[in-house]
C-alpha cells in the first residue's frame, strides 16, 4: 500500500510540474478567445487586443540573477498590473500587463550575473525585450 501511495504522489507532483519542466504545451503568444496572452523568455513578439492581459513568465539562466525592472515603454498602451494571487517559484519572475489602447510598445527586463561575496564579478547585464502590438 505504501508503494502505491508513493507512486501516486510522485505522479501527481510530476503532472503538476509538467509545464514548468517543459513537458506541457507551450502557451501561444498570439491573441486567443480568452483574455490572457502568455509570453516567456523564448518569445520576443506578441499581439494583443485592447482589454487583453499579457502575462510574462521569465526564467533565470544558470549563474544569473532573477529578471528585474520589467516595464513597458508606454504604460498608456500597455499598463503594468499587480496580480496578488501569483506566486513564482525560485528563479522565475512573473509580470502582468493590461492592454489599454492600440499601439506598439516594448517590454524590457534585465538580469545580472550572480557573484559570490568578495569575488570578482563580470560587468554585464542581460536584456530581454518583447515587442508587443496592441490592436483594437
Amino acid at each position: 500500500m505504501r508503494k502505491v501511495l508513493l507512486a501516486a504522489t510522485i505522479c501527481v507532483l510530476l503532472a503538476g510540474c509538467g509545464s514548468y519542466l517543459g513537458l506541457g504545451s507551450n502557451p501561444s503568444p498570439s491573441p486567443s478567445a480568452g483574455a490572457e496572452v502568455t509570453a516567456t523568455e523564448q518569445v520576443h513578439t506578441a499581439t494583443l487586443r485592447v482589454g487583453q492581459r499579457l502575462e510574462l513568465v521569465l526564467h533565470s539562466s544558470n549563474g544569473m540573477s532573477n529578471w528585474t525592472n520589467v516595464k513597458s515603454s508606454d504604460p498608456t498602451v500597455l499598463a503594468p498590473v499587480v496580480d496578488t494571487r501569483a506566486t513564482a517559484p525560485v528563479g522565475v519572475t512573473l509580470a502582468a500587463f493590461q492592454a489599454l489602447r492600440a499601439g506598439t510598445v516594448t517590454v524590457t527586463a534585465t538580469a545580472a550575473p550572480k557573484c559570490p561575496p568578495n569575488a570578482a564579478c563580470p560587468m554585464f547585464v542581460a536584456l530581454y525585450t518583447l515587442k508587443v502590438t496592441v490592436t483594437r
